[in-house]
């Protein structure tokens, strides 16, 4: 157990206010937003800049304490909450929300991790331009924590993940030493590129402090269309349209099962059917052109042409204003949130080769339904890079905690499905907890050893976020 004095060491660094240890106090720090995990903490530490941060780390490298650094906690894998019983004490950056600098020559802009998403979108209007990463939680989530779990969001098929959206990090290592890579250079071949370390490492090598990031001129057209289809492969033939006719300007293009529509209109206030007769699937396709609004429109109207005139679309529509073009983005940023009140859900965010999509889709329904015979799947995401949020939400009527008792069993089949089309376990969401075994299973030997020799070289005294993406070595 962590003594009183070390507490009181720890009090010192962030200041009594800033410091939370009263157990009511702590809950929002120790839940994963799906429910499947609840840790504990002796304390929450809220630094309010890097050096504080260094204090900490060093400190708990001296003392042997396990860290977990958090952001906005939206993680969806685990990997951002304290273990159960143990001393592990969270590290929360949401005082270190400052953003440093906004340069739209360079097209950078500086910002502290605990900087939220949706004011980083609002400081680059500022000057006209746009971060590109964009997701349900973006209210919320944080930046740093974005980068630490390699974020994806709906545009990663135009601009990529944030691995792709970061220059340059500042990062305090475990042993409390400040690494400076603020860096806004896009050529820099100066040695092995430890940027990419950090990126995606879910806390377990240091913790993201600060970063550069990549910013984009505003687009001077935009369109979004839905379109409804038959099925997934009629879907993806649809894709290769819109692919050919768009070119780089096509943003988005994402599938998305009736059912998932349906649950968005019954519990998200606001939201309407996109068409006037329900459809089995549903594209959202979004293009955004440099030159003017008129070129956006007519992509898109291109598209749709060409998909009506080869019998691929039932139905579709085209926004009419900006407003419309929201609309139909809230609707699909909405349908994990919606799939609560509809009981139990066991989730999956899974990518396989673009092409492989359809097969997936109908091998893994066939198995889920043979083992949870009424099952409602609620398959959606971003097909354009082969990243499919596969959920299945539980038979109507049935018990809850049975059916989420059954997660890792379903998703073992599920995964099972993903691995033969040679896809991925976790796209967009990290490892965390909840991967964590399975990582350890299906990946080289020699793979697992590489990440334990790197964690090891990072964190000797094995205090960053101990448990998460890998075993803790003892």
């Amino acid at each position: 157990m962590i003594d009183d004095a070390l507490i009181d060491r720890f009090r010192a660094i962030v200041g009594a206010q800033n410091m939370v240890t009263a157990k009511a106090d702590q809950e929002r720090y120790i839940h994963d937003t799906r429910g499947l995990y609840t840790g504990q903490t002796p304390a929450v530490l809220k630094p309010g800049s890097t050096a504080e941060v260094a204090a900490i780390l060093k400190l708990a490298s001296e003392t042997g304490t396990p860290i977990v650094p958090q952001g906005g906690n939206t993680g969806h894998v685990a990997g951002q909450v304290p273990r159960t019983g143990l001393d592990d004490v969270v590290l929360s950056l949401e005082r270190m929300n400052r953003i440093r600098d906004v340069d739209p020559v360079g097209n950078v802009l500086v910002a502290e991790a605990g900087a939220v998403l949706a004011d980083i979108h609002a400081a680059a209007e500022t000057v006209e331009r746009i971060f590109p990463l964009s997701l349900g939680s973006q209210g919320s989530a944080q930046i740093g924590g974005n980068l630490s779990t390699n974020a994806g969001g709906t545009a990663v098929l135009a601009y990529g993940n944030m691995r792709h959206l970061c220059l340059g990090l500042e990062v305090v290592l475990p042993t409390g030493e400040i690494w400076n890579g603020l860096r806004r250079l896009k050529k820099d071949n100066t040695g092995y590129d430890l940027r990419d370390l950090f990126i995606g490492a879910e806390g377990t090598l240091g913790v993201i402090t600060a970063a550069v990031l990549k910013l984009f001129p505003r687009p001077a057209g935009h369109q979004v269309a839905i379109a409804g289809l038959s099925d997934p492969k009629a879907a993806l033939t649809l894709f290769g349209i819109a692919t050919r006719r768009a070119g780089p300007a096509l943003t988005g293009f994402e599938l998305m099962a009736e059912i998932g529509v349906d649950f968005t209109v019954k519990h998200i206030p606001g939201v309407r059917p996109p068409l006037a007769t329900p459809q089995p699937w549903y594209v959202l396709i979004d293009v955004s052109t440099s030159d003017a609004q008129d070129s956006a429109d007519a992509i898109v109207t291109a598209i749709l042409e060409e998909a009506y005139a080869a019998d691929l679309v039932a139905d579709a529509v085209i926004a009419q204003n900006e407003t419309q073009r929201r609309a139909f983005w809230h609707m699909r940023e909405s349908m994990s949130p919606a799939q609560k009140p509809e009981g139990g859900s066991i989730k999956h965010d899974v990518s396989v080769p673009v092409a492989s999509i359809p097969a997936f889709l109908a091998e893994a329904d066939q198995a889920v339904m043979a083992m949870v015979p009424g099952a409602r799947i609620c398959a959606f995401g971003h097909m354009g890079d082969g990243n499919i949020h596969y959920n299945i939400s539980q038979p109507v009527g049935a018990d809850s905690r049975a059916f989420l008792d059954r997660w890792h069993e379903v998703s073992d089949r599920v995964h099972a499905i993903v691995r033969a089309h040679a896809g991925s376990i976790s796209a967009e969401h990290g490892i965390g907890q909840l991967k964590r075994d399975e990582l350890a299973a299906i990946r080289e030997p020699i793979e697992i050893d590489l990440m334990q020799r790197i964690k090891a070289a990072f964190d000797p005294a094995g205090i960053m976020n101990p448990d998460k993406v890998l075993q803790q070595r003892l």
